[in-house]
This record gives structure tokens, C-alpha cells and sequence, in this order.
């Protein structure tokens, strides 16, 4: 009989190999393959300290792959986003841990809203549907509506939004539009108490890590010369679609915080806020839609 394998030795060994590879997370990335083999929360790798040789093969392929800087989403199939999980894989963006900031404010902002009426929330760029599915669990009163443009990022939106639907959440609305054209959800304008967006808003020249570079959809990613031609288009439409007092908050690379503030402030929005990430990295800034 074949002889059952410590957990802990292959997962720092893991671990080294990793971080030879450049992968930034290492221990934490090797954590995470073994648990997904396993099936268990990583939390709970203490309760397995022995796998079987074929856990112990699958976890070394996997190791394998992350090493060759295939992003761990892809091979978990997985990201959160708030309370919620979503199916990711290659053709859709993964959703970062950043944006959990921009989610935390939006739930915040939503909360001081008057309880007159169901809140009707616009999520731009939506990619695997991460911000609009997880403002819809957390807030099932909400009418979510989302739009994105790329085929293959709306499949996935699609097969999530479902996921959530028969888990018991709210449906949301998915569109397949352009976010840059001036004539979007024009059945929506001044109604919206909410809009969200994490847009393409890499500047054209920037270097990414390979896992970005290689693995996400450039139309994703890219957003002209200085990151902001997306956002740029966007902002007459956000200021019609929301509602006098509405709020919005658009997530931006690390270089143009300042750049979205002014964009925001010449289009007449009030009680502009650039909010940093957890590594103090200007992330995303939130604004009011003048009354």
C-alpha cells in the first residue's frame, strides 16, 4: 500500500519554488493549490497533515503551473468578491483584492440612503459580474444593472449572475453595451442612486507581471495613453445617469487618482474623495453628483 505524504514539507517546498519563480505571494499561493486540491478551506490545512500521493501529484502539477506564472484564479477557477465566489478563467478579468475597498464604500454609501425607495445601482465594466453580484447579495433590495462589452467577459458574468440566482440572490440585469457611449441606459438617467466601475485604466505603456500581461484581456487592462480615455468617456454618463445627491466611485490606477478627481470635478460632481488602497497606493475616488 502506497504511503501517505506530509502536507507541511510539500507546501514549503512549494513555497520556495514559488517565490524563485517570482510569484509574489508565494506561501499564501501554495497554501491556496493545496487547499483547492484537498477541498477545504486554507484555514483548515492543519486538519490534513497527510495527503494521499495522487492529492500530492495533482498539488505538484498545480505548483507547476503557478510557477510558469499562470495566475492561481485560473487554476482554482475561483475569486471572491465580498461574501460571494466567482467562477473566473481565461477571457475575463480576475477581480482583484483592492476592489473589496471600492465594495466596502459602496455598501457604506448605500446605507446612508433613505429607506424610501429600492436603490438602483449601475456597475460599468462588470467583467465577471464581481461588483454588481456582490452589492446584489449584500443588499437584496437593491436593482442591480451591469454592463460590459466584451463577449467572452459576459459569459462569464452570465454563468456567475446564474451561480448567484440559485444560490437564492437577486437577479441582476446584464447588458452588452459600451460603456463609452453617450446613449447608455438612457432609461436609467437620474434615476441611479449608485454607480460603480472598476474600467480598463492601465496606461498603454505601463510593464505588467506576467500573470496580468499573459492572462487577462487587454481590453480589460488598457486604458490609452495616460489610463483614462475610458474613464473620460464614462463621465458625462455617469453624471446623467445618477440622481441628484447620487454617488459614485470609479477604481483607477495608481498614477491618476489626481487625473480622476479633476475629470469628476470639471463635470460639476461635489465632495470629491481620492481613497487609498491597504498598501497606501491612491486605488479608487468616490464622488457626488451635484444636487
Amino acid at each position: 500500500m502506497t504511503e501517505r505524504v506530509r502536507l507541511r514539507p510539500l507546501i514549503v517546498e512549494a513555497a520556495a519554488r514559488l517565490a524563485e519563480a517570482g510569484v509574489a505571494s508565494p506561501l499564501p499561493d501554495a497554501e491556496n493549490l493545496a487547499a483547492h486540491v484537498l477541498g477545504v478551506d486554507r484555514m483548515r490545512l492543519a486538519l490534513h497533515p497527510m495527503v494521499e500521493p495522487a492529492e500530492a501529484e495533482r498539488f505538484g502539477q498545480l505548483v507547476d503551473q503557478r510557477a510558469a506564472r499562470i495566475p492561481l484564479q485560473h487554476l482554482t477557477g475561483t475569486a471572491a468578491m465580498g461574501e460571494i465566489d466567482l467562477a473566473v478563467g481565461p477571457g475575463v478579468f480576475v477581480p482583484r483584492p483592492e476592489t473589496e475597498l471600492l465594495f466596502a464604500w459602496a455598501l457604506a454609501w448605500l446605507e446612508t440612503l433613505p429607506h424610501d425607495h429600492a436603490p438602483i445601482v449601475v456597475d460599468l465594466c462588470t467583467g465577471s459580474g464581481a461588483l454588481a453580484l456582490a452589492i446584489a447579495h449584500a443588499r437584496p433590495d437593491a436593482q442591480v444593472h451591469a454592463v460590459e462589452i466584451d463577449p467572452d467577459a459576459l459569459t462569464w458574468a452570465r454563468r456567475n449572475a446564474d451561480d448567484r440566482i440559485a444560490d437564492g440572490d437577486t437577479p441582476i440585469t446584464l447588458y452588452a453595451d459600451d460603456v463609452t457611449d453617450p446613449t447608455l441606459l438612457t432609461a436609467l438617467s437620474g434615476r441611479v442612486d449608485l454607480l460603480v466601475s472598476n474600467p480598463p485604466y492601465i496606461p498603454d505603456a505601463a510593464l505588467l507581471d506576467p500573470e496580468v500581461a499573459d492572462h487577462d484581456p487587454h481590453r480589460a487592462l488598457f486604458g490609452g495613453p495616460d489610463g483614462l480615455d475610458v474613464i473620460r468617456a464614462m463621465v458625462p454618463t455617469i453624471a446623467r445617469l445618477l440622481r441628484p445627491g447620487g454617488g459614485t466611485a470609479i477604481e483607477h490606477d495608481d498614477t491618476n487618482g489626481g487625473g480622476v478627481a479633476n475629470l469628476l470635478a470639471a463635470a460639476g460632481f461635489t465632495g470629491i474623495v481620492e481613497h487609498p488602497d491597504l498598501a497606501g497606493k491612491p486605488r479608487f475616488v468616490a464622488a457626488i453628483n451635484q444636487p
